[in-house]
């Protein structure tokens, strides 16, 4: 009689397993579809001349804006907190260096409530995160 207590008690553990793995699965599944689409919006300071540019492209898309090239390859807007903060990560090439030491003029992740944490500095352009959709 015993045996047999044990024997369903452990069924009902590894059922209890199973369930909990599933729903881990599955959050895990969604967390990574919800990252690899989106829309990314920036918005671009050209310091020469003052003027603001705002760019709205995929994420994982190359975008050539004047002598820049952007990518952006992950867009997170945080879910948890009561002041949500978006970060993304950015790749940002100078297509007019030739130098090949320095490929990227910013490869970081960028904060948008506190972009100074990991500053993009261009002598020529500033960078912000406006939004992930």
């Amino acid at each position: 009689m015993m045996k047999r207590i044990k024997n369903i008690n452990l069924g009902k553990t590894r059922n209890y397993l199973k369930f909990f793995l599933f729903l881990f699965l599955i959050s895990i599944n969604q967390s990574v579809v919800a990252d690899s689409i989106g829309i990314i919006k920036l918005k671009i300071l050209d310091k020469v001349s003052s003027k603001n540019t705002e760019l709205e492209f995929k994420i994982g898309d190359t975008v050539n804006y004047k002598n820049l090239q952007i990518k952006v390859l992950k867009c997170k807007n945080s879910e948890f907190d009561d002041d949500p903060e978006i970060t993304a990560y950015l790749q940002v090439i100078d297509l007019n260096k030739t130098n090949n030491d320095d490929v990227f003029v910013f490869n970081g992740w960028s904060f948008a409530s506190s972009p100074s944490i990991n500053p993009f500095d261009h002598p020529v352009y500033d960078l912000w995160i406006i939004e992930c959709i």
